[in-house]
């Protein structure tokens, strides 16, 4: 089953931390999942690439399927894949909540998020540290989630780029015009010395993945390290909030 996003003023409103399983231990993924998610993350960042687009070759849509029937619900999976289309209807079988694509990875972008959103899930556009957030503004009513990267894609544990947090408030701008719900995601480098301006910007989802999984044994349990450094985000954002 999706995850039930019926309530849309708190669909729109509230921060959102999402980890990325790039970052996870796949040996014992099904676990960091259940983990992660009894940790207090709000829904599972699933990073998707294929050596072509990006430089780098992660997880298809078995895995997800696979995680779906342990029991994973809400995950948002990014595309960095090219060509996408056939991609998209994959993941939707699989059981993707929202889809993210890349516009360069499709001739047709207005179509492939519609495919999208004519399979039941949310559609995502995707923005490189280089593509222009022009991109965003003849697409805006066929979105349901802004992804702004704040590193280049195709590998996890990269520094966040600060000339990002330009684009975030770019994008914030275009989505308030819009006057719809729209989430504005940000990933790359997001851990507690870059989510407080990330969400300043104007960002309300937030991915992490080695400031998570990578997080240094405490003693506890992983679910307690991941617990601590989830709270301690969070407590980022409620510092930030007036």
């Amino acid at each position: 089953m999706r995850h039930d996003f019926a309530d849309r003023r708190s669909f729109a409103m509230q921060p959102w931390i999402a980890p990325s399983i790039l970052a996870a231990d796949f040996a014992r993924l099904g676990e960091e999942v259940d983990d992660v998610l009894a940790a207090g993350a709000d829904l599972v960042h699933f990073d998707v690439m294929d050596n072509h687009y990006v430089p780098n070759l992660s997880v298809g849509p078995l895995v997800l399927e696979s995680l779906r029937r342990h029991g994973l619900a809400r995950v948002d999976v990014h595309l960095m894949a090219k060509p996408v289309d056939r991609l998209i209807g994959d993941f939707i079988k699989a059981g993707a909540d929202f889809i993210s694509i890349h516009p360069e990875a499709s001739e047709h972008p207005h179509r492939s998020l519609g495919l999208i959103r004519e399979g039941g899930a949310k559609a995502g556009l995707a923005f490189n540290p280089g593509t222009p957030i022009a991109f965003l503004e003849p697409l805006i009513e066929a979105v349901d989630l802004v992804l702004v990267m704040s590193v280049n894609p195709g590998f996890g544990g990269q520094a966040f780029l600060p000339s990002s947090l330009a684009k975030v408030r770019a994008a914030r701008r275009l989505i308030d015009a819009s006057g719809r719900e729209i989430r504005l995601q940000i990933d790359g480098g997001i851990q507690r010395d870059t989510i407080a301006a990330a969400f300043a910007a104007g960002a309300d989802t937030f991915v992490a993945g080695s400031a998570i999984f990578g997080a240094p044994a405490s003693g506890g349990t992983r679910m307690d390290d991941y617990q601590a450094v989830i709270a301690a985000l969070r407590r980022e954002l409620d510092a930030q909030r007036p």
